[in-house]
């Protein structure tokens, strides 16, 4: 028990507090909109300027896929 209070609870105790302080310092190296807090308020979506980037996407049937299990 010894052990444990000299060596392995101390040593806890600091990587808890070094993994903390990499979270919060990080906020460093993240864009300035990204660092910023969430919004509060709900945000309307602006339909007129809405788009949709379909290149490259895959289609899946789910239905051939559920023939091939069973």
């Amino acid at each position: 028990m010894a052990i444990f209070r000299q060596y392995i609870a101390p040593l806890l105790v600091v990587l808890v507090f070094l993994i903390a302080l990499v979270a919060v310092s990080a906020r460093i190296f993240i864009p300035a909109d990204m660092a910023a807090p969430a919004p509060t308020e709900e945000v309307s979506p602006q339909l007129d300027n809405a788009q949709v980037n379909l290149s490259g996407a895959i289609a899946i049937r789910l239905e051939c896929v559920s023939e091939a299990r069973g």
